[in-house]
């Protein structure tokens, strides 16, 4: 007997960016505070941590610098929080949003710094390239002074620059994710309250039905 032919199911078309996006979020920084089952501080600490972790610019990358603070803040300090949320938080600064948040780190750090008259950077970068192409200076006292740039000026810019975003995120991170995870335990508790309360209700509505039955 021949088969049947499958029914093809009809095109469906690719979600959006924002809608991947969206769900990408949820799935790796909501549900794992949905899923917690540490207390909503324990929970808040590591949403703190990992934001943090994420404004600082590491060489081990920021899920490692958020393992290293879990380790170190365990053993000597005996100060715990979820390395889950640590380490997921940190996802904040990924591929598509490092470059921004990099560049306004930098730009906080020239603004702490004092540098309004070269608030970009493009004029020291610009000046120590030149001296390169051009030979006015030697050539390893050239790549020199374009490494000072980059990682002196640029890389202390952009450390001074991400203090008080870390600071600000960090303690924004502990203040909502606290208020989330208390209230989304809390709304589930009244689900599940209503849950009981109707299951309890169907339970006596059968048991007063069933002496109606009997001969």
């Amino acid at each position: 007997m021949a088969l049947k032919e499958r029914k093809r199911l009809p095109f469906r078309k690719p979600a959006g960016f924002w809608h991947r996006l969206g769900r990408a979020v949820r799935f790796r920084l909501v549900v794992p505070m949905m899923r917690s089952q540490h207390s909503p501080e324990h929970t808040a600490r590591g949403v703190m941590i990992g934001l943090i972790c994420a404004c600082i610019p590491s060489p081990v990358g920021q899920m490692g610098l958020a393992l290293a603070t879990w380790v170190v803040a365990r053993r000597l300090f005996k100060w715990d929080f979820s390395l889950i949320q640590g380490l997921a938080w940190t996802w904040t600064t990924n591929v598509f949003t490092a470059a921004p948040c990099y560049y306004t780190f930098f730009l906080t750090g020239q603004i702490l710094l004092g540098r309004w008259d070269d608030l970009t950077g493009y004029d020291s970068f610009a000046q120590a390239f030149g001296s390169i192409l051009y030979g006015e200076a030697g050539f390893l006292d050239a790549i020199y002074d374009l490494a000072k740039v980059v990682v002196l000026d640029w890389g202390l810019a952009m450390y001074i620059g991400a203090v008080p975003w870390a600071a600000f995120l960090g303690w924004l991170g502990y203040r909502l994710g606290l208020r989330f995870v208390i209230a989304y335990r809390a709304a589930r508790a009244r689900r599940w309250e209503r849950r009981a309360a109707h299951y309890a209700a169907l339970a006596a509505k059968r048991a007063g039905a069933a002496p109606d039955r009997l001969p």
